[in-house]
């Protein structure tokens, strides 16, 4: 970062500047063109330009990931020794993998007292996993996008880093998830990239049982097959009705209609049901719903045509 960029800065009212430099020999070499002691040089004159100025200065680690275990500890080290408030790992490829991270951040967190922040991307599908491995090992602050956006694969998602810390280590955390379906939604539309029907914790399919054993085991205790309450973010279970639902699903989708069923007319319309979604690949509407209730009425169970 220039000179007149940290000026901008401070101009701005930013409390904190990011000066972010490549540590591993990859980058260092092939990118920067450079060498280990031209970036120790570096972090050093650029964090007492910032402090001069009034910022408080976070060193950020590019492609740490892959960088020389000893040298990246002298890195931080010497973040820490002119003055830096924070190092930021960051697994720029998104090559690693969760005790690879807990080790090297555990081993950061011994070698210096300044905040650590992970930076993890989700090349291999683990950029949560890391996330959560980091903050395990010591670190202190996570870096994470609304549904997972970002560089390629994204970054770790918001939603999976809350939700894990809690579940699994009991953080605290004062982030109230109770509306977090509507910022998701919303982040969505505005970045022109739906979210995955199975997308976790938001995704509309997360909460959805069709599975007849599913559906008795949530109907009897919800505990049953539950690992995350949807509640948690603002949500509930949903039942919807399949070639894989059972008479219990059907009985109880009908009372939310407002319909009461016997357990022999749950048999009847299930075989409907399932002729239906075999043979359209469509899930039942309401609508459908009700005209097949009304034509079981009526006697005639000639599979109905999808509406």
């Amino acid at each position: 970062m220039r000179e007149d960029d940290l000026e901008l800065c401070r101009d701005l009212g930013i409390d904190m500047v990011d000066l972010s430099i490549a540590v591993s020999d990859q980058q260092i070499t092939h990118k920067l063109r450079h060498d280990r002691t031209w970036v120790l040089d570096t972090i050093r004159t650029h964090i007492a330009k910032a402090l001069d100025l009034g910022l408080e200065v976070s060193i950020g680690g590019e492609d740490a990931s892959r960088a020389d275990v000893n040298f990246l500890l002298q890195v931080a080290e010497t973040a820490q020794k002119y003055g830096a408030k924070r190092f930021r790992f960051a697994d720029t490829v998104g090559i690693m993998e969760p005790f690879g991270v807990f080790d090297v951040i555990g081993k950061l967190r011994q070698a210096v007292d300044i905040e650590i922040e992970m930076h993890a991307h989700d090349d291999l599908g683990l950029a949560t996993a890391n996330t959560l491995a980091a903050a395990k090992a010591g670190a202190t602050h996570l870096n994470t996008t609304v549904n997972g956006l970002g560089e390629r694969a994204g970054n770790a998602a918001l939603e999976e880093v809350v939700l894990g810390l809690k579940q699994f280590y009991d953080f605290e955390m004062n982030i109230n998830m109770q509306h977090y379906p509507t910022v998701s939604q919303r982040v969505a539309q505005a970045s022109g990239r739906p979210l995955s029907w199975q997308k976790s914790i938001v995704g509309a399919g997360v909460f959805t049982h069709e599975a007849g054993i599913h559906v008795d085991g949530l109907l009897k205790d919800p505990l049953n097959y539950q690992g995350v309450d949807p509640q948690e973010v603002g949500r509930k279970h949903q039942f919807v009705l399949g070639k894989h639902s059972g008479t219990q699903a059907v009985i109880h989708v009908y009372a939310e209609l407002g319909i009461a069923l016997s357990q022999e007319e749950a048999s009847l319309i299930l075989a409907q049901i399932r002729h239906h979604v075999t043979h359209t690949k469509q899930l039942p509407t309401p609508f459908f719903l009700e005209n097949l209730y009304c034509k079981l009425q009526q006697h005639t169970y000639a599979p109905l045509q999808p509406h």
